[in-house]
């Protein structure tokens, strides 16, 4: 089966031309060595989860990096740290732009290392899972939102015959015992799971550390350390609230998402797509998928994810703001398929009390249903798609 073309190609390309280093990091699975190969067939490529390669990194970085005279792919560069500091050198000598790709998972610190140790030097792509937009240009878009909510976008579930069950049951669990384990200290996998359902059991609510430390039995720093492990890896986005007040008190709390509806919907028990029509948390994971691709169009892009949502005391609130030539856009997300009224209510209020601030309000909805309401545009789930 063909590769799915990842709408990050550009950036990765562009970045190359203007440093030395560009560097893929991201959830495991999402498709980083895959790109990296793909956008660079040229180069040498090297895995550092070869013991004999990481080895003669660990013992002889210098050595190691000699072997590349015109660069290469590096991949999970994490378990070799001290090459950064060989490389800045080796870059600084040579002048070239995008000499070497290093790809990786973020949750090693690796972020933090990469951009210490080359400043200015390398050029930093997030990689989340496919987004609605990749596969609709691949011609492999869900036939139904309650498909795209149970497979999600993580590539070997739309390049593979495997179910959805089955492949997140092995990605849990080898996550678990992969990963966190070597940056946590997690004596009990049954806790940390619990932890995890637990998290996705609040997809798209205010985060309460103190509840969920408490519901899961585990210490409030201990919830808050998971829960930023999480963050860093992928897993899970923290929204922050909107600050202007606007006259209101206002809730200063984020929000947690989960970055894959398909993985979130896995953890609390969902196992077919057919039971996502009536399941209590279609909402949530609708909402989660929406926030979910606004992130990877702007992280496809280079960009930050500048997202926020709003809400007050009085418990009045938007879904979603982004910044929209100078302005705020208000977005409000529903999951069913037929239009009320009342979904405007929200926005409406938003713009009342922004006035030109405002840029023009959306409702991204379950539905096919496009068009304008009341100042309002419309956006059917399947909009998100198009390019």
């Amino acid at each position: 089966m063909n590769l799915i073309p990842r709408a990050a190609e550009p950036t990765i390309r562009r970045l190359a031309g203007g440093f030395p280093v560009v560097a893929l990091v991201g959830p495991r699975q999402s498709g980083k060595t895959t790109l990296a190969r793909a956008v660079f067939p040229d180069r040498p490529y090297v895995s550092l989860e070869d013991p004999e390669e990481r080895a003669f990194a660990l013992a002889d970085p210098r050595g190691f990096l000699a072997r590349f005279a015109d660069g290469a792919v590096l991949d999970e560069v994490q378990r070799a740290p001290d090459l950064f500091s060989y490389l800045q050198g080796m870059v600084d000598q040579r002048g070239r732009m995008g000499e070497f790709v290093l790809t990786g998972s973020q949750q090693f610190g690796l972020v933090a290392s990469v951009t210490q140790s080359l400043a200015g030097r390398v050029g930093l792509v997030n990689l989340l899972p496919l987004s609605q937009q990749e596969l609709a240009a691949a011609g492999r878009a869900p036939r139904t939102l309650e498909e795209a909510l149970w497979r999600g976008g993580y590539p070997a579930l739309h390049a593979r015959r495997v179910d959805p069950p089955d492949w997140f049951a092995n990605y849990v669990a080898t996550y678990l015992e992969r990963d966190l384990r070597q940056v946590l200290t997690v004596r009990d996998l049954g806790l940390f799971q619990r932890f995890l359902k637990m998290c996705a059991a609040r997809t798209g609510q205010l985060l309460n550390l103190s509840a969920l430390a408490a519901d899961c039995g585990i210490t409030h720093p201990t919830a808050r350390q998971w829960i930023t492990v999480l963050q860093a890896s992928g897993i899970v986005h923290l929204l922050p609230p909107y600050h202007r007040n606007f006259g209101k008190r206002l809730v200063k709390t984020p929000k947690i998402y989960f970055l894959d509806a398909g993985l979130a919907g896995w953890l609390l028990g969902v196992r077919d797509d057919a039971s996502l029509a009536t399941h209590a948390a279609r909402g949530p994971l609708f909402e989660s998928w929406v926030v979910a691709e606004f992130i990877k169009h702007a992280f496809n892009r280079g960009q930050s994810a500048e997202l926020y949502f709003w809400r007050d005391s009085a418990g009045h609130e938007v879904d979603l703001l982004r910044p929209v030539a100078g302005r705020l856009q208000p977005i409000e997300i529903k999951s069913g398929a037929t239009f009320a009224a009342d979904w405007l209510s929200s926005l409406q209020r938003w713009c009342a009390l922004t006035g030109s601030e405002a840029a023009e309000p959306g409702l991204i909805h379950g539905g096919t249903l496009e068009g304008t309401r009341e100042g309002v545009r419309l956006i059917g789930w399947m909009a998100l798609g198009r390019p």
